[in-house]
């Protein structure tokens, strides 16, 4: 093989976007999927990435979800950039819940004040997509409330906690007594089926 068709093939392999973003739960990096395979195909050492990864996220909460970029170098190293936590999961730690609601805008899956949204929206300023597009701040607040509304989660101005604790149980109800409506008609599906 000459050395002409050696370095054609040199550069076919090189991928024209050598960004990979991805969002790892902090100290939870593995080398299995979605980012294993993602890593592997770029010829990065995926066990190097866990560990310095792993390394960077030790003093954070684990589990936390967090925004990743990854620049792949010609030479198969890689440079790590870990942004904070998505705004969703800010979302939800605010308002107490797990998982947002399944019928947005049919339901609500809890309720976070203006004041928690606008405390969000001062770290999340701080990210680098809002500062080099130089956003406001009401700006930020919209987007946020964008996202609180798309995951089920209503912006109130006033929220006492005997209030939100009284929803929260109602809503736990609600919850169970739809899981168990779908699981009547899971099994009367079944039966019919039969």
């Amino acid at each position: 093989m000459s050395k002409v068709i050696r370095a054609a093939k040199a550069v076919k392999n090189v991928d024209k976007n050598p960004i990979i973003r991805a969002i790892v739960r902090s100290g939870q990096a593995t080398p299995g999927p979605p980012l294993g395979p993602t890593l592997g195909q770029r010829g990065i050492a995926i066990s190097q990435f866990c560990k310095d990864f792993n390394e960077k996220t030790k003093e954070m909460k684990e589990g936390i979800p967090l925004p990743v970029k990854i620049h792949v170098k010609p030479d198969r190293t890689f440079d790590l950039k870990i942004g904070q936590p998505t705004v969703s999961y800010f979302l939800k730690q605010a308002a107490g819940i797990e998982k947002g609601a399944k019928k947005t805008g049919h339901e609500t899956a809890g309720m976070v004040s203006v004041r928690a949204v606008y405390e969000i929206a001062v770290v999340k300023s701080q990210d680098d997509c809002f500062k080099l597009r130089n956003t406001p701040l009401q700006n930020v607040v919209k987007g946020i409330i964008g996202s609180a509304h798309s995951l089920g989660i209503q912006v109130v101005y006033d929220l006492s906690a005997d209030e939100y604790r009284d929803f929260l149980v109602q809503r736990e109800e609600k919850l169970k007594a739809d899981a168990a409506a779908e699981a009547e008609a899971a099994a009367a599906g079944l039966v019919k089926k039969k």
